[in-house]
């Protein structure tokens, strides 16, 4: 690919159900040129997560939607080429939201600096990014867990389950994670110190909560919705907390299931359900990278990233996450 041009993904349609690559458009376009108080990034890492699924849609939601022909929104991390912010200099690292696209332009408003010592820097975008933070606070902040805790995490092997069923483990509560192939319910218990894992493609996932957690369960962090959730409704304890992080499996659905309609077992079970944004935690961001980053070091908190290369490979990375072809957090080396 031609380094001399910027590579830059556009939303070409509005998908119905599963996104296809016709959704998208490559195009080359001129390197861009900082003008006075702004700075070019060189995209070295690009973070592709779920919830950009629904940035693809033109409807009300936590931020606004991904215009047709606009760059499709995205978490990265790179390095500045050219400077005319006193703040920032050629070679720093930083991270922020600049989209699908080798090259970008910031006004510094949205990127930081990155803490090279923290670890290598793709995991600014990962498990010391938004997605780890993600975990660390939906799971620590919101679910408020104690030692002894039964705790059921769903999507356990992707970028935010990974992390909240090790911190759990570090608690000291009794983890169980589902996921949607042996595989990847062999890494979360082997690799990852998981008490059990449940396959929900093969196996029934009541049943096996059942014998997972035979006096219930008193956390459940929800990634996915639909059927998970339902059998993990079924079988919450007194005082459960659930912290409500994704709904995966409604993502891409031509139409929204009739759900949920089981809300009753909160009442009879005096249970707090909670949705939240990692945003409302950004003033307490480094204390969650500085914690996450000493588990790392200890060999307490281990991370899998699934890498392609190449910006061109992105939309069929993307979609393939969406089916559940990724093992971890899926990341693009752009550069």
């Amino acid at each position: 690919m031609d380094r001399e041009v910027n590579l830059k993904v556009l939303l070409a349609n509005r998908p119905v159900g599963y996104p296809t690559e016709d959704d998208f458009d490559i195009v080359e376009s001129p390197i861009p040129m900082p003008e006075e108080g702004e700075v070019l990034i060189k995209t070295e890492w690009l973070s592709l997560d779920p919830y950009m699924r629904g940035r693809m849609n033109d409807q009300q939601s936590y931020a606004d939607p991904v215009q047709i022909g606009e760059v499709m929104v995205g978490g990265s991390v790179g390095r500045i080429q050219q400077s005319r912010a006193p703040a920032y200099h050629v070679g720093d690292v930083v991270e922020g939201r600049t989209g699908w696209q080798m090259y970008a332009i910031s006004d510094g408003s949205d990127i930081r600096k990155v803490d090279e010592d923290l670890g290598p820097i793709q995991t600014s975008i990962g498990i010391l990014g938004m997605p780890g933070l993600t975990g660390y606070f939906g799971f620590l902040d919101v679910c408020k867990p104690v030692p002894g805790d039964t705790v059921v995490v769903s999507a356990a092997s992707g970028a935010v389950g990974q992390v909240v069923g090790q911190i759990a483990r570090i608690m000291g509560c009794r983890v169980i994670g589902t996921a949607g192939s042996d595989e990847k319910v062999d890494y979360i218990v082997n690799e990852l110190g998981f008490n059990v894992g449940i396959n929900y493609k093969t196996e029934n996932v009541g049943k096996a909560l059942d014998e997972a957690c035979p006096v219930g369960i008193d956390v459940y962090f929800d990634n996915v919705g639909g059927l998970v959730t339902d059998a993990v409704l079924d079988r919450i304890n007194t005082g459960a907390r659930i912290s409500v992080c994704g709904q995966i499996s409604q993502y891409n659905l031509p139409e929204p299931e009739m759900a949920p309609r089981n809300m009753g077992l909160l009442i009879r079970s005096q249970s707090k359900m909670e949705g939240f944004l990692v945003t409302k935690y950004q003033n307490r961001f480094e204390e969650g990278r500085q914690r996450m980053a000493y588990w790392i070091r200890q060999g307490e908190l281990k991370y899998l990233e699934d890498v392609v290369e190449g910006l061109q490979n992105a939309p069929r990375t993307f979609i393939g996450m969406l089916n559940g072809e990724n093992f971890g957090k899926t990341l693009i080396k752009v550069s």
